[in-house]
């Protein structure tokens, strides 16, 4: 299984300190990067082989990991419009969605417990989403709609008339297997062709998701992560949260060694 982590971004609704800004994967805290707090999560599941969607100030990322001096080193692909959409970054890292086996997509702007990558990595084989019961409502989570048990929605805006008997947020972490990765790269292929690379990786995502009802290639299911501790750091007060609320309630990290 491999991971492949998204910190493109500009992070504009993040206004940071300082003379100089930095990608999000690099905030502290409690003296630690979100990206080495990924890395050692990662590891201690298993997963070894990781590929950073970088873009923004991406050489900072590069001087992180000479700092933690981390191997095997993560490899890195450059997104040079990375003031675009997400969905062109997951095009940019479309070699390593189709490299073979099980894949995870991440975004890098996420503070979590072990307690949320667990589900995610368990098992042989899987087309996998996370779902937090406890979410704030508001137009700003991207909402993940059950049915049965079958996913049937991904979008922050859901339908009136859609049907289903569990509403969540989904956490910014997907499973793939080999066979869906690859038919993503083709949806995304189409996006950014189709002149959409502004839009976020999600949308494509849910069309891959949708795809289940009129084929059975990809068929997903969901792992429920509520109570679990976690939080995607989008605005300033969201640093304020993760310092105050979730970092203190996350599990002690893996004892791993770089």
């Amino acid at each position: 299984m491999r991971a492949i982590i998204l910190a493109a971004g500009l992070g504009s609704r993040l206004l940071q300190t300082g003379d100089r800004q930095s990608p999000k994967c690099l905030l502290r805290f409690d003296g630690m990067t979100l990206l080495e707090r990924h890395l050692r999560l990662l590891r201690s599941h298993g997963v070894v082989e990781v590929v950073l969607g970088l873009g923004f100030e991406y050489q900072q990322v590069d001087a992180e990991l000479d700092r933690i001096g981390w191997s095997p080193r993560p490899s890195i692909v450059i997104n040079p419009q990375y003031d675009l959409g997400s969905v062109l970054t997951v095009h940019t890292v479309a070699e390593a969605l189709t490299a073979g086996g099980d894949v995870l997509l991440m975004d890098a702007d996420v503070l979590y417990d072990e307690r949320i990558l667990e589900p995610l990595v368990t098992g042989v084989e899987a087309n996998r989403l996370l779902i937090d019961r406890g979410f704030e409502e508001g137009d700003e989570p991207v909402k993940l709609c059950v049915r049965d048990g079958v996913p049937v929605e991904l979008r922050k805006q859901v339908a009136a008339n859609l049907a289903y008997d569990t509403i969540g947020e989904s956490v910014g972490f997907f499973r793939f297997t080999e066979a869906a990765a690859r038919r993503l790269t083709e949806i995304v292929a189409g996006y950014v062709e189709g002149g959409r690379a502004n839009l976020p990786h999600e949308e494509a995502v849910r069309d891959l998701l949708l795809e289940q009802f009129r084929t059975p290639r990809h068929v997903f299911d969901i792992a429920d992560v509520t109570g679990a501790p976690w939080i995607e750091i989008d605005f300033p007060n969201d640093i304020l949260r993760a310092a105050s609320e979730v970092l203190p309630q996350l599990e002690p990290l893996p004892l791993v060694t770089p």
